[in-house]
């Protein structure tokens, strides 16, 4: 056998086995959560091929983050013009110049925050709520913000109408969490900022992970996942990525250069990693 056929195989076996492990969750409902009693509709197939391609060929390996990709139903938290290119690999508008970050970021920060039943999980940046029912699909206990009102309803009721009322979402200031629900087994954050906002740490429970992607704007950005370890962050891997920036609340915006006064609110990014 060839070498290239001996590098080759293995990773073929790994990717056979995974899928049919995946297949097997499914269809005895393991690890799937509050949105799982749906039926199969017509993107059944483009959502498994999303995962097959995009997902498990790269390198999603949890086989709870496969199932909750392969079961949340993505072409319903993009406007029904886009619905067809819903699980194509990269992001799209949402409407208030906003986007639905790519499949693949979803599921790598999902699968980076290690979310388990019971988990209380906290997500900066609501935007449509797509990433918010995928964690939804791995713990019954999810807060999410959103900077904008209006986007904020519409994720709420879209979550409601499809299962998922449990999330609780509210507009306000993503900067500083959800300090009545803390503390939280993971915190994931979807916009860049130039450091991890202190209130977000503070919140963050002994070991617990963060996930948030860092750099300036427009800038070399690293998608950087922490874990809290005798009350600081020690970091445990990091990706290139292009996100949109923090967006701050206008009445709360510093000077050019200056740090956020303590308000500073994520919006969904395009997630993209670059390559």
């Amino acid at each position: 056998m060839r070498l290239r056929d001996k590098l080759v195989a293995p990773r073929i076996m790994r990717v056979f086995l995974l899928t049919l492990l995946v297949g097997i969750m499914m269809l005895a409902g393991l690890g799937v959560g509050a949105g799982a009693d749906r039926v199969p509709d017509s993107f059944e197939d483009a959502r498994q091929a999303m995962v097959a391609r995009q997902l498990q060929r790269r390198d999603i390996t949890d086989p709870r983050v496969l199932v909750a990709m392969g079961t949340v139903p993505r072409h319903r938290f993009v406007p029904g013009a886009l619905a067809s290119r819903a699980y194509g690999d990269y992001p799209l508008p949402i409407g208030d110049d906003q986007t639905i970050s790519q499949p693949y970021i979803v599921a790598l920060m999902t699968q980076w925050a290690e979310v388990a039943p019971g988990d209380r999980v906290l997500e900066v940046g609501t935007g449509s709520g797509y990433q918010a029912a995928v964690l939804a699909e791995l713990t019954d206990q999810v807060w999410s913000i959103e900077l904008l009102p209006e986007l904020a309803r519409q994720a709420a009721a879209s979550l409601q109408e499809m299962g998922y009322g449990r999330v609780q979402v509210r507009s306000g200031d993503g900067y500083q969490g959800w300090p009545e629900a803390a503390p939280f087994d993971a915190i994931l954050v979807t916009a860049a900022a130039p450091r991890v906002p202190p209130a977000l740490a503070a919140q963050l429970k002994e070991g617990g992970r963060l996930v948030i992607p860092l750099g300036p704007p427009g800038g070399v950005q690293t998608l950087k996942r922490y874990r809290k370890t005798q009350g600081k962050l020690v970091e445990e891997a990091s990706l290139a990525v292009r996100f949109v920036p923090l967006v701050r609340p206008p009445a709360l915006k510093a000077g050019p250069g200056a740090d956020p006064p303590g308000a500073t609110m994520p919006r969904p990014g395009p997630g993209a990693p670059t390559q």
